[in-house]
Formats: C-alpha cells, sequence, structure tokens
C-alpha cells in the first residue's frame, strides 16, 4: 500500500463503475479522503454503504452540467478542507458511422468529456494551486489516433489532452502536475454505455471483454504514475503499438484501423 495518498483529498469524477470506481476502492484501501460523483443515486449509495467507515464523500452529478460541477468541487471542499488530486475519469463513448449520427450525440459525447473535464478542474483549480497537487485526465488511444465509428469520442479526446497540455505549461510555475492517461481497451461500462447514432446508449459490445486490462489493475498503474508525476501514461501493448504507429506510420495507420474496425465496408467493433 502506497502511503503517497494517505490522508491526502482526491476526486475521482465517474467513480461508480469501471476504472473510476476501482480508483475510488483502491484509494479507500490507501487511507486517502475521496470524493466522487456519478449520475446513478443508487451506485452512490450502493458505495457509500459499502465503504461507511471510509473518508468518502459523494455527489449526484452529471459533469456536462457546469453548476452541478461547481456544487460537487465546492462541497468537496467544505467536507475535506482542500483539493490535493483531481482524477478526470468521467466520460461516454459512442459507436456510430458519421453519415448515420446526429450531431446532438457529438455535442452529448464533448460536453462530457471534455467540459466535464474542463468544469471540474476550473472549480477545483485555486485549491489545487494552494497545495501543490496534480490535476489528471483519463484520456484513451483515441487521443492520439482517430477511431472509426468513434468521432465525437475521438475529438473528445483528442480536445482533453489538447488542453490539459496547454494548462499544464501554464502551471509549470504554481507547482502543479498535470497528466493525462491513456488506458486503451479496458474492462469497463464505456462500451455498453456508449451512445447510438440517435443518442440512445448501445447497450451491447461487439469487443472480447475477457482479453481487455482489468479495471483494478488499470487503476492501480494510474496512481502509480500520479505518484510518480509522469507526463503521460499509455497502457496496453496494443496502446503503445497504435500511438507509435500513429507517430511514424500514419498511412499504414489508417488502414490497420480500417481492417480492425470494418468488414465488408460495415462497421462490426
Amino acid at each position: 500500500m502506497s502511503v503517497y495518498f494517505k490522508d491526502k483529498v482526491v476526486v475521482v469524477t465517474g467513480g461508480t463503475e469501471g476504472i473510476g470506481k476501482a480508483l475510488v476502492e483502491a484509494l479507500i484501501q490507501m487511507e486517502a479522503k475521496v470524493a466522487t460523483c456519478g449520475r446513478n443515486h443508487d451506485k452512490l449509495y450502493q458505495l457509500q454503504t459499502q465503504y461507511a467507515s471510509a473518508n468518502l464523500h459523494t455527489m449526484v452529478a452529471d459533469v456536462s452540467s457546469e453548476n452541478d460541477c461547481r456544487r460537487f468541487i465546492e462541497t468537496t471542499i467544505n467536507v475535506f478542507g482542500g483539493i490535493d488530486i483531481l482524477i478526470n475519469n468521467a466520460g461516454v463513448s459512442m459507436r456510430a458511422l458519421l453519415k448515420e449520427t446526429n450531431t446532438e450525440v457529438i455535442r452529448q459525447v464533448m460536453n462530457i468529456n471534455f467540459y466535464g473535464t474542463v468544469y471540474c478542474t476550473k472549480y477545483a483549480l485555486e485549491s489545487i494551486i494552494a497545495r501543490k497537487g496534480t490535476i489528471t485526465g483519463v484520456s484513451s488511444i483515441a487521443g492520439y489516433r482517430g477511431l472509426p465509428g468513434r468521432s465525437g469520442y475521438s475529438a473528445s479526446k483528442f480536445a482533453v489532452q489538447g488542453w490539459l497540455e496547454a494548462i499544464k505549461t501554464e502551471l509549470m510555475a504554481d507547482g502543479v502536475h498535470v497528466m493525462w492517461v491513456c488506458p486503451g481497451f479496458t474492462t469497463s461500462n464505456i462500451r455498453n454505455a456508449a451512445l447510438s447514432k440517435d443518442g440512445s446508449s448501445h447497450g451491447e459490445t461487439p469487443m472480447d471483454e475477457s482479453s481487455m486490462m482489468p479495471a483494478d489493475v488499470c487503476a492501480a498503474h494510474i496512481l502509480k504514475a500520479i505518484r510518480k508525476k509522469k507526463r503521460t501514461l499509455v497502457l496496453t501493448f496494443t496502446g503503445k503499438r497504435t500511438v507509435f504507429m500513429q507517430k511514424f506510420f500514419p498511412k499504414l495507420a489508417d488502414k490497420l484501423a480500417y481492417k480492425f474496425f470494418f468488414k465488408d465496408g460495415k462497421l462490426v467493433k
């Protein structure tokens, strides 16, 4: 168990499922003071009940709402006195071709993935600067390589990484550490909850979850990277290979991406 996180106030958005929940559980085991939010009241209640004796603050919040983000951050500061680490984890994916997709779907993905990160970071910033803390964004390989069928998701993750890189430079003199992590394919609910062309939840995934990195393993890597103040973290061999191919062989990466996601001209993954 790392003593680095003991008594630190750590905010994790989207902490009721997948990587977010794994982060919350790992941080509680490390005796951190944890605040998390989610849109599902029942799942937050279950989390609060499961860890009734822990320093855990929860709130129902939709990160696409600036007011929800403001209230969540303000209540966290009221409960714990400040914020040391912010992990912007909440996110939503999509699975639909652009020619079939309602533009509102792309707007919704951007509002959650990008603006949710902006809102929470902005309202937590004063406290994080005061404590010389850390801001982390859970991004994706889609932030390095645009993925077919996930154009809005890719756009949101490119935006998150560019924005975090910009504020990383802005905050260097303030002693604030900014980083982003790209988990690659990880077992989580994000594919099941992905938005379809009309904005409804997809409800199924064509991906083989059994071959993916478990959420708790991913969470451990993320927390280790935060402790070591890494600049970026790209996980899984497939993720590292994709970033490498995109950087040095972009035309080949186009062909490989098409082959992976399409069969007989139809999106299959």
